[in-house]
């Protein structure tokens, strides 16, 4: 077995959705809660930074499914839960999106990927 989690043929079925969904959506929020009611202050600290920047994002509740829930930690090797995901790539959980977005750092990643929302 091999330590890359993000392949097609992951025999993990959660894994499987996960690559599917960061795939498929160009900002998602693995987080507690949805967006219009997260479930933990720190889910909710991200959500208010990306409305923030008018980034569009898809939240998905880890609530609704223990498998999920632990599954996303080990696909990516990240042991708190909310997790974004920008173009496929791992950014962080609550604190490192709360300084990146202090420094200027989130911006400049989501311009630079070309996932900005509305000017």
């Amino acid at each position: 077995m091999t330590d890359a989690p993000t392949t097609e043929t992951d025999p993990n079925p959660v894994h499987a959705f996960i690559a599917q969904t960061v795939a498929e959506h160009p900002v998602v929020l693995f987080m507690k809660g949805t967006p219009d009611t997260p479930r933990c202050g720190f889910s909710g600290l991200v959500v208010q930074v990306l409305d923030h920047l008018s980034v569009p994002f898809v939240g998905v509740d880890v609530l609704q499914d223990e498998a999920l829930r632990d599954g996303i930690k080990s696909f990516s090797d990240w042991p708190t839960i909310p997790q974004l995901y920008v173009k496929g790539e791992f950014v962080g959980g609550a604190d490192i999106v709360k300084e990146m977005f202090q420094s200027g750092e989130l911006k400049a990643l989501i311009d630079e990927k070309g996932v900005a929302g509305p000017a």
